[in-house]
Order: C-alpha cells, then structure tokens, then sequence
C-alpha cells in the first residue's frame, strides 16, 4: 500500500430508477445490486467496495428518495438518509430525460443541508441533446452548491471515468478500510434474496413489484458436492397477487426459478437446487414486525 493511500465512504443518492445501482455496478465490475426497470427497486442500503492500489472507495448504494406511502418507504427515505451522514462525499444523480421533478428537489434540498463534498451527476445523456443538460444543471445550483457537475452514461460508460477521479480526488487519506477483496458488507443469502426478487420484478408488471418480499427460509451446502440447496419463500399483500405471481399452471414461477436458478449458479460458482414457495402476507409493508423479519427493519 502507497503511503498517499485514500479511502472514504461515497454516499449515491437520486429518486427511484435514476440509475446509482447501474453506475455502482459498473465501477465494482460485479453485480453488487439488482438492477430493474421498476422504481424502488433498491430497498436496504448496500456497500460496495472498490479497491486499486492506490484507493478504496466504499460506495453507499442508497435506497432512491420518494414521499413515503407506508412504513417501507419510511424505511427506505431514512436508509438513504443514513447513508449520506455516514459518507465523505455526495454524488447525486439526476435524469438527463426527465429534468428535475418533485422528488429531485427533494433530493437537493436534503443534500443542501449537508456539510460534505459534493458532486452532481446528470445521467442518461446519451438519450438527451446537450443543450437539454444546462438548464437542469442551472436549476440544481440554484438549489444546492456542489464542487463539480458531470454529465455521464452509467449504462454505457461515458464519462464515468472522469467521475471516478473526482470522486477519488475528494476521499481523505486513509488505509483501507476493508479487507481488498471485499466486494460487499452483504451475506450470500442478502444477495440470494435480491437475486430472486430482482427475477420477480423483470417479469411481473402493476403493483406486484411493490408488494414483493423474499426471505430465505434454507441455505444448505452439500458435503458430498458442489450443490447448494436454496429454499426461498416469495411473500406478497394479496391473494390475486399470489395468482399473478404463480401463472397460469405455475409457469410464471417457473421461470421465474429458472432465471434466478441460472444467475445464482453463477454468482455462487456452484449448482443450485432452488425451491420457491409464494405466501400471503396482507399488508406486510404496513407491519413493523413483518418488516424487521423481511430484513427492512
């Protein structure tokens, strides 16, 4: 390790869907969140640990800020506020398509009140003119003062490298703070649950997404061989949500199981016997206890 070694916590944040887990992804290089077209997505705040030999930067993978409707979304909103105060420097991210809305301004009258380093990202240029970006930026600073402005691409890179070295520009010294081939402060069974919920939101559609929680009931090694038996239960607030969820002769489930199956085996470098059960569970969202045992708690 260099003696001018820096590492710090870097704390993303931006309303649903704006695309930190995309971004966070690719500077890891591995699948530390699930990624969907569904807001929301992102629930517990998550670490992910990115170490060169000359930094490590802990990025804080926040759940996305919104005007909470029930007792998860109060979770989520305190889960990303949480990680801002822990952070060394902020990175908000803003839709390039969509300019600032509601919870944009939500999002940069919180970062206002925060004395840290902090950059603005507009992402999703690629999809935008360049003359569409300034008056975002513009309205932004009006709103909260950062110490640099980007545009980039988190889906195909572009400027992301610049980002990277402001960020690493405003880490402090510091020897690193985990082990170097840490990846995530996440168990295997986290990343199995989101796994399999990640499968449920790519092919349910309406209010499914929203009411889906996933706990892992069993996570068995087997002693003999490279096998790892998963049993999972899918939980959801209604009857007519379990129907969707299960399909017509249970093939929507099925391939639901053979998705994750397939990403599991890869991501635990083992085969995977994967058995997937669906309850109801009215209300959950709304329910402390059901919370703390779902893992949002």
């Amino acid at each position: 390790m260099k003696e001018s070694f820096k590492a710090g916590f870097v704390a993303i944040i931006g309303k649903p869907n704006v695309g930190k887990s995309t971004l966070i992804n690719r500077y890891v290089g591995e699948k530390i969140s699930i990624v969907s077209p569904r807001p929301q997505t992102t629930r517990n705040k998550v670490l992910a640990i990115l170490t060169t030999e000359n930094y490590q930067i802990i990025f804080v993978d926040t759940p996305g800020i919104h005007r909470p409707k029930h007792k998860l979304g109060e979770y989520m909103v305190r889960e990303a506020e949480r990680g801002l105060n822990d952070a060394d420097v902020i990175l908000t991210i803003l839709d390039g398509t969509t300019g600032i809305q509601n919870e944009d301004e939500l999002i940069l009258k919180l970062v206002s009140k925060i004395e840290k380093r902090k950059i603005l990202a507009v992402n999703k240029v690629d999809l935008v003119k360049k003359a569409e970006l300034l008056p975002i930026v513009d309205r932004a600073s009006k709103v909260c003062k950062f110490d640099e402005y980007l545009p980039i691409s988190a889906l195909n890179g572009d400027k992301t490298d610049i980002l990277l070295d402001k960020l690493v520009s405003f880490l402090p010294e510091s020897p690193p703070l985990y082990p170097e081939d840490q990846l995530t402060d996440r168990t295997e069974r986290f990343h199995v649950a989101e796994i399999i919920r990640e499968k449920i939101l790519l092919n349910t559609r309406q209010e499914i997404p929203h009411s889906v929680a996933v706990v892992i009931e069993d996570f068995i090694e087997d002693a003999k061989k490279p096998l790892i038996r998963i049993r999972a239960t899918i939980y959801v607030e209604r009857g007519s949500q379990k129907k969707i969820v299960i399909g017509e002769k249970g093939r929507l489930l099925k391939k639901i199981g053979r998705e994750a199956r397939l990403e599991l085996e890869s991501f635990l470098g083992k085969k995977v016997y994967l058995e997937l059960w669906v309850k109801v569970y009215e209300k959950w969202r709304k329910n402390n206890y059901a919370l703390k045992r779902f893992g949002y708690g």
